[in-house]
């Protein structure tokens, strides 16, 4: 009687998740803050470059504000990889070193297939939320589009643009829970080469699912951050955005198990 072949256990590609409180989010954004303590240039460097990006859409699209609130809003969906180069700061702080600042400017050089495949996936989004932002202008400002500032009292202090706000936010809603889901940890891994871009996105998802509150909340500091940060006329961002890019290195680290070394 031959005895039978004992297969091995099947590997999952995807790493173990762990579950965290629902406020944990805050304590991530407690050790980003000590993160740009500790490597104050670096940090604000990358702040003020997205300030500078944000004020010069404003100025570009002065006389075209459906493009630069489409811009603006969009600026979310390319986020995740341009803070790329804060991830890499918060994993060499992790690591020790002392020197971050110009290793995090070639922080896309490290995985580059698996950067620049995720890089394409979020600009495919960001161009398919483009075309549906200036679908919706047309439809509900078929005369002339008004200025920025005559907009949003257009649109938020009267009752007959209730349409345009109600199918604006939720079409932008969906795009970035989109964005959101795929890359809540997908470059911080990515980055700290734990896995290829699919494994990444999957992995992604699934913490999104196993970590439905907490995602909640960081998701909502998320945006509060960057809301505050264009409301103080960009300068803001200066600061909140690399709170957002530090934080979510210690998300991913915290949340997603570091796989063991072959």
């Amino acid at each position: 009687m031959q005895k039978a072949v004992e297969r091995p256990p099947a590997v999952s590609l995807i790493p173990k998740i762990h579950h965290v409180p629902a406020l944990r989010p805050l304590h991530w954004l407690v050790l980003a803050s000590t993160d740009i303590r500790r490597a104050p240039g670096a940090s604000l460097f990358y702040g003020a470059v997205f300030a500078l990006m944000g004020q010069c859409l404003h100025w570009l699209f002065l006389s075209a504000p459906h493009q630069t609130v489409t811009l603006t809003t969009g600026f979310m969906l390319l986020g995740p990889y341009l803070c790329l180069g804060l991830y890499d700061i918060g994993r060499r702080l992790e690591l020790g070193q002392s020197k971050v600042f110009v290793p995090s400017l070639l922080a896309w050089k490290r995985n580059m297939p698996g950067t620049g495949l995720f890089a394409i996936i979020l600009a495919l989004t960001f161009a398919g939320w483009m075309r549906v932002s200036v679908v919706l202008f047309a439809l509900f400002y078929t005369e002339q589009i008004p200025m920025i500032d005559d907009m949003f009292k257009a649109t938020f202090f009267t009752e007959e643009n209730l349409a345009f706000l109600i199918a604006y936010f939720s079409c932008g809603a969906m795009f970035a829970l989109l964005v959101f889901a795929i890359s809540v940890v997908s470059l911080p891994m990515l980055l700290a080469k734990d896995g290829d871009t699919l494994t990444a996105i999957f992995t992604s998802v699934q913490v999104l699912l196993r970590n439905p509150l907490s995602m909640l909340v960081w998701g909502a500091c998320i945006v509060l951050l960057f809301v505050l940060g264009v409301a103080l006329f960009y300068a803001g961002l200066i600061v909140t955005m690399p709170l957002a890019g530090l934080a979510t290195w210690h998300a991913y680290r915290e949340i997603v198990e570091k796989p063991l070394e072959p």
